[in-house]
């Protein structure tokens, strides 16, 4: 069989999985566009502004929109914050106070957002006074009897990361996040529970924001920006704690009352409502890689089996020279740089040499075809994204002649 019709044959056994991944996407653009039409999008809101912002409709409308779509009360969509990292910072810094606790129970977060937690002399929380507490998983889900033997009256930020990092365990799904929910209330907490959404919006017909988390934060780089928002990030939720976010973002006085962005709003209003469409094509695009690599004896999670959670797969190879080269085969398929043969090299914000394929027309954006990793064992490639369902199947093919011959 060569690997056209090895392909085909992969796509195939995949008419069931593909026909509900469409189901999802119509069901969330039946919302989003719904969402558009409740908070009266015009032309008008794609203006720029410039200065202080005062009265900028683009921007204030953006947030409504978003808190619409996820089921939250408020919103902040800004092109301010310019990484999944930071917004994740921003939120945490505007919730803590000295002496509170952060409770992490969805194991070690991922590499960027540590240094933010703990780091010792950088302006971490830790600096200032803000302790931290995490909780193992057990086999890949929350850890319960422990949670409820780690949890303590200073607790007042409960934080669940739903992706896997460069974690190898299965995202975590709404019902999951849910489940966890009700077990933290059970407990008598009745602060922020805090949920790290990057990689997973649109992926369910439901947000964590719609079943029982106060807050979502998450980067228009990856699901949300739709591959057409060029920088930024969106913080929802409960209105107490946007609002006491947004005065870390901007400052204590003036909080949410201003912010320009010039440039104007058109590609986040776009990139929103393509969203779903967007996601639909990277998911296919991990099933259609993970069924392949199954196929060719290549442990990947989730299993094929499952409908995941987040747009990520993560794929164990038996060598670091065979995890590189198919990493590589997604830079060469890239429509950007896809001359350069990618390196693994001391990225900022890790812990490991990082190789990183990522050849995309918004710097780093991982809803566009990436892969990535620290090269150490057991090798696992994180591959993610694809704008278009077909730019997916043609990196497969490379990937294939690379690794069949």
């Amino acid at each position: 069989m060569n690997n056209t019709e090895f392909i085909e044959s992969c796509e195939n056994k995949l008419n069931q999985k593909f026909k509900a991944i469409d189901d999802i996407a119509y069901f969330n653009q039946v919302k989003v566009s719904k969402a558009f039409k409740n908070n009266q999008i015009a032309v008008r809101h794609f203006n720029g502004t410039t200065g202080y912002g005062y009265g900028d409709e683009g921007r204030a409308c953006l947030g409504n929109l978003y808190a619409e779509v996820f089921g939250a009360e408020s919103g902040i969509v800004s092109p301010h914050l310019v990484s999944g990292t930071h917004a994740l910072t921003v939120a945490l810094f505007g919730l803590l106070r000295p002496e509170d606790t952060l409770f992490c129970i969805s194991g070690m977060p991922y590499d960027t957002i540590r240094g933010v937690i703990y780091g010792s002399g950088n302006g971490s929380l830790k600096d200032f006074g803000v302790h931290f507490e995490c909780c193992d998983l057990k086999d890949g889900k929350f850890n319960f009897d422990v949670i409820k033997k780690k949890f303590n009256t200073s607790v007042k930020v409960v934080y669940i990361q739903r992706s896997r990092g460069y974690e190898l365990r299965d995202a975590f799904s709404c019902t999951e996040i849910e489940n966890a929910c009700k077990f933290v209330r059970g407990l008598g907490f009745k602060g922020c529970i805090f949920v790290d959404n990057c990689y997973g919006e649109f992926v369910e017909v439901k947000e964590p924001t719609e079943v029982g988390a106060d807050i979502i934060v998450g980067s228009l780089i990856k699901n949300a920006g739709g591959g057409l928002a060029p920088t930024g990030g969106y913080i929802c939720g409960k209105a107490e704690y946007v609002e006491l976010i947004g005065k870390r973002l901007t400052a204590p006085s003036i909080g949410l009352e201003v912010g320009s962005y010039a440039a104007g709003y058109q590609y986040f209003y776009q990139g929103l409502f393509m969203a779903p469409h967007t996601v639909a094509q990277a998911l296919k695009t991990s099933f259609l890689i993970g069924q392949a690599m199954d196929e060719l004896g290549y442990k990947n999670y989730p299993t094929i089996d499952k409908m995941p959670s987040d747009i990520t797969r993560a794929i164990q190879f038996d060598s670091a020279d065979k995890m590189v080269n198919f990493i590589r085969e997604v830079q060469y398929a890239s429509p950007v740089d896809g001359y350069v043969t990618c390196e693994p090299w001391d990225m900022p914000g890790y812990d490991d040499k990082i190789i990183m394929a990522a050849g995309t027309f918004v710097s780093g954006a991982s809803i566009e075809l990436s892969a990535d990793g620290p090269v150490k064992p057991p090798y696992i490639a994180y591959f993610q994204g694809g704008l278009t369902y077909e730019h997916g199947r043609y990196a497969l093919e490379r990937i294939l002649n690379k690794l069949r011959g």
